[in-house]
């Protein structure tokens, strides 16, 4: 599998938008029409009430993170820049879906796949961040914001840089850049002290 095909597959695989089809399969209306219109299972969650559908949600786009990965890992599993083209155009394809309208969500759960197929532990400090920032703050999107700030320092902590893994690592920082760049609506209201908390029910979906 050459390089071109490597990001075009896991491009598309990344466009499988779980929160669509489980909210079909549901009888659910399209997560893109209420709410925060965010097709993430945060945003199934609090305006359906189905932990059903977004736990199902949730896991379907964490694990097509993680296939895609592991594909590449599996068939070119020599070429560490086909990992990392790999783990950026699933989480592409999750923000930007061909086959619905380009119009995807906010790529947690999809890189929490990708880290996960990277490396458990790397998978691990970066759900740990989460927890301990929700926990504390109560605030997803902050939890998010923070976790992805740090999976690139927990990339360069575990591979170092050694010329294996820098690549992979680079493919972490620009998947944490398109996280943050996603939630730029939520960083605009934590800055204005208006964004929504975990115990409520509000706009902040970073599924």
């Amino acid at each position: 599998m050459n390089l071109a095909a490597t990001i075009l597959v896991a491009y598309l695989i990344g466009s499988i938008s779980f929160a669509v089809l489980v909210s079909r399969a549901f009888g659910l209306p399209d997560p893109r029409s209420y709410g925060s219109g965010n097709p993430g299972a945060t945003n199934v969650l609090l305006r359906t009430g189905r932990k059903a559908a977004a736990a199902l949600t949730l896991l379907g786009d964490a694990f097509k993170g993680w296939f895609a990965v592991a594909l590449t890992q599996q068939h070119v599993v020599a070429d560490p820049v086909a990992v990392a083209a790999a783990a950026v155009a699933v989480v592409v394809g999750h923000l930007w879906p061909l086959y619905f309208r380009f119009e995807g969500g906010k790529g947690v759960s999809a890189a929490v796949g990708v880290l996960l197929a990277l490396d458990p532990w790397l998978a691990a400090g970066a759900i740990a961040t989460w927890v301990i920032i929700a926990f504390f703050f109560r605030i997803s999107s902050l939890a998010a914001l923070v976790a992805a700030a740090f999976a690139p320092f927990f990339s360069f902590l575990l591979y170092g840089m050694n010329r294996f893994a820098l690549e992979p690592a680079l493919g972490v920082t620009v998947i944490s850049l398109l996280l943050v760049w996603r939630h730029r609506t939520n960083i605009r209201n934590l800055l204005a002290g208006t964004e929504s908390r975990i115990v409520g029910r509000g706009k902040d979906t970073p599924g």
